[in-house]
């Protein structure tokens, strides 16, 4: 699975002119399965996510985490991540899962991440979607857990 992070200082997501999501200070997740991703991926990027060290501390180091600070998190599904610009200038998302599979690790991510974490919003699963953030820092972070190989 793959995620881009930004610490923001707030973040909503709209659908429709209707605000589906909204966060105080915290972490906007934008997620995206791959073609072979399973729930242990999922498991594997939420750990990391809710413990990624990227708020500051009292000294101004980024030495707390999102649950250190209980700040929100707002999940947004992002399949073109999965985006491969090797060949043209036509990105090709093949390595995305597909709508179905996405839905359901997506889902799956969702319901971690509320079982793990108080505050949790979302975005709405392959909706067009516009999504409004006051990145903090600006803090950045791509993270990628490759699934396992047999």
């Amino acid at each position: 699975m793959i995620s881009v992070l930004q610490r923001v200082r707030e973040a909503r997501v709209e659908v429709g002119g209707v605000t589906v999501g909204q966060i105080g200070p915290g972490l906007l997740a934008l997620v995206c399965a791959e073609r072979g991703d399973s729930e242990a991926e999922a498991d594997k990027l939420l750990a990391k996510l809710l413990k990624l060290r990227v708020f500051s501390d009292e000294a101004g180091k980024m030495n707390r985490s999102v649950q250190d600070i209980a700040g929100g998190l707002l999940v947004v599904s992002q399949f073109t991540l999965a985006a491969d610009t090797t060949g043209g200038n036509r990105p090709s998302f093949t390595q995305a899962a597909t709508p179905d599979e996405g839905r359901r690790l997506y889902d799956y991510f969702v319901a971690r991440a509320r079982a793990a974490h108080s505050q949790v919003q979302t975005g709405q699963f392959a909706a067009d979607m516009q999504v409004h953030l006051v990145n903090d820092g600006p803090v950045t972070i791509p993270l990628r857990i490759a699934p396992a190989m047999a």
